[in-house]
């Protein structure tokens, strides 16, 4: 009698949990919760498979269809960029973005994708001025964003101590160093960094002192191969790669790498397929037009129309039926 009574409520919960699973597919219908939560990835699976040597899968996703094809493919770390800025909203750097913008970005990517560890950048603006004013973004970006974990760039002193007191008040911190995009107006563009024996030694200390801070990963971007590799051999955390070489522990594939598929083309494809059916007349055929009305109803409809005043509406209501039993296509205006 126990046994069953277990049993039930077991079920019970988890018909409650189910109600508020995310959609496994763009317009699909929800997946086992204890499918997705079995699998879900967390830092201590990212140290794991550190440990092992095995690499880390890092994809950038700034909506929800894009969040739930990233789920979908089994990807460890699903990032919410700051890029968003550009990807996204059309600007020349990630500076304009706003942390309540950047909140909508990480609530849409985290219905799509309940399995992968969650990292919200926090852009610019809203954890330079002191320790408390990060805290409190990054409190945010977990509580009203739903993300894991939060990353901030730059290895300057006020960003190590921000990173520290990110970590102490309780919110896994990804670090990020060697082009770091928020700082474009020091940099004086979008330029690659560790290519000097100074610059090079510079993103080694940085990420040792990210490290030091209680980081649980590191961004290492656009630096050189050897560079990364020595960052990658310093450190004992994870190392994230983003155009900085094969010797990282993980890889982020920024614009200028290998592409994996050309999305632009299909979606251009399509479209010119689409303008082109409209223009002919093709699209939407039958399959495309599922709506019926009865013969009868037609009749009816066309001598309403024709009590109205609307001689050529009731031509056309009858037209378009008769054509419709035909090929579903419309008729030329002539």
């Amino acid at each position: 009698m126990w046994r069953s009574s277990s049993l039930i409520l077991r079920q019970l919960a988890r018909r409650r949990l189910l109600s508020n699973v995310p959609e496994s597919t763009v317009y699909g219908g929800p997946r086992p919760q204890e499918t997705s939560a079995a699998r879900r990835v967390t830092v201590t699976t990212l140290r794991g498979k550190h440990r092992r040597g095995d690499p880390i899968t890092v994809v950038t996703a700034y909506d929800y269809p894009s969040a739930v094809h990233v789920d979908s493919a089994g990807i460890d770390v699903c990032l919410v960029g700051d890029s968003a800025a550009m990807v996204v909203h059309g600007h020349d750097t990630t500076l304009p973005i706003t942390l309540d913008v950047m909140l909508e970005h990480c609530r849409a990517v985290a219905r799509g994708a309940p399995r992968p560890l969650l990292v919200g950048d926090l852009p610019f603006g809203c954890y330079e001025s002191s320790a408390a004013q990060a805290v409190d973004s990054a409190v945010r970006v977990l509580k009203e964003g739903g993300m894991d974990a939060i990353k901030l760039e730059g290895g300057a002193p006020s960003r190590i101590s921000a990173a520290k007191a990110i970590v102490e008040a309780g919110i896994a911190v990804m670090g990020h160093v060697g082009l770091t995009p928020q700082a474009i107006s020091v940099l004086g563009g979008f330029r690659p960094q560790g290519k000097t024996v100074d610059s090079a030694v510079k993103v080694v200390e940085t990420a040792l002192a990210l490290q030091e801070a209680g980081c649980f990963s590191v961004v290492l971007e656009c630096v050189p191969a050897p560079v990364a590799a020595a960052a990658t051999s310093a450190l004992q955390i994870p190392t994230i790669g983003i155009g900085a070489g094969p010797f990282c522990s993980g890889q982020v594939t920024p614009k200028f790498c290998k592409q994996f598929g050309n999305v632009g083309d299909v979606i251009n494809k399509a479209l010119s397929e689409y303008k082109q059916e409209v223009e002919t007349r093709t699209f939407p055929g039958p399959s495309h037009t599922p709506y019926k009305i009865t013969p009868m109803d037609v009749d009816g409809f066309a001598t309403a129309l024709q009590k109205m005043g609307l001689s050529d509406a009731a031509d056309a209501a009858a037209s378009a039926a008769e054509n419709s039993e035909k090929d579903g296509g419309p008729k030329e205006n002539s």
